[in-house]
């Protein structure tokens, strides 16, 4: 067990920072307050995240940590933490590794003993969710869909049965690929999509996905929320004995015909398998 007394101990931390995502005035106070006070920045892209700090008037170190150096950034992190130094990594909008990279470093920084300190903010997902009118719980995030349609449409197959509301980000240039493909697959399910969260030109835009399929002219980063798939009460015109025969005569055992039953009408084993001997 690694137990982390996060404000208890002398131990080097690693700051997972949030950013807003458009919005400068969701920066926390304890968000810039950190900033200021660790000794070294990590972020993707150190032109946008440059100009955030300048606005908060945040003078440190400033190196890029992304998808193609972070094997190499992650090691120098962790030397950075081995020599008792903070430091904070922020994505270029809202809450690091979601759908961004620095999984690998925290678990190593975790492993090497060292404090992972979350500093909670803006995140497109929640806010999305809480304002689509779809229930926000349970729910999944699933993040970006794989750019291939055939790839994108596996992805969908394997969440068509999940009961709990899912959650997507989308790019604008392929939005009405991806609501088209979550038709074809799911149906005709309740659908909202919210872009430019917390920007001038938020918009939520609420129907299903049906009427929402053939959307375009979008601009700015996309959540997609979609209702899970939804239970189909069965209330059967035949009475039990005669559900039971007409499995069986479709090739069914007795016994299976019976479990089957007992399935579909949500009713004891026992209660079918007494009707039916009976």
């Amino acid at each position: 067990m690694i137990r982390q007394k996060s404000f208890s101990n002398n131990a080097p931390t690693l700051y997972l920072v949030a950013t807003p995502i458009g919005n400068l005035e969701d920066m926390t106070f304890r968000a810039v307050n950190i900033l200021k006070s660790v000794d070294i920045i990590y972020c993707e892209d150190t032109r946008v995240s440059g100009k955030l700090l300048n606005h908060f008037e945040i003078s440190k170190p400033l190196k890029t940590y992304h998808d193609f150096n972070k094997e190499v950034k992650s090691t120098d992190i962790l030397k950075r933490l081995s020599n008792n130094e903070n430091v904070a990594l922020i994505s270029d909008a809202g809450y690091p590794l979601i759908s961004d990279p620095g999984y690998y470093v925290i678990r190593e920084a975790i492993n090497e003993g060292f404090n992972v300190v979350s500093i909670p903010g803006a995140n497109a997902l929640l806010s999305g969710l809480v304002v689509s009118g779809i229930a926000p719980h349970p729910f999944t995030f699933i993040g970006f869909l794989d750019h291939k349609e055939g790839k994108r449409k596996k992805q969908l197959l394997e969440l068509i049965d999940h009961k709990e509301t899912l959650v997507f980000y989308e790019s604008p240039h392929r939005i009405s690929k991806t609501v088209t493909n979550m038709y074809e697959v799911f149906g005709e399910r309740d659908l909202v999509i919210a872009r430019e969260l917390t920007k001038k030109f938020e918009e939520i835009l609420r129907g299903t996905t049906k009427s929402l399929k053939d959307i375009v002219d979008l601009k700015g980063e996309m959540v997609i929320i979609v209702e899970g798939k939804q239970e189909v009460e069965y209330n059967p015109v035949i009475s039990i004995l005669e559900e039971v025969n007409l499995l069986i005569e479709e090739g069914m055992s007795s016994k299976d015909a019976i479990k089957e039953v007992a399935k579909k009408r949500g009713v004891p084993k026992n209660d079918v398998y007494q009707e039916y001997h009976n």
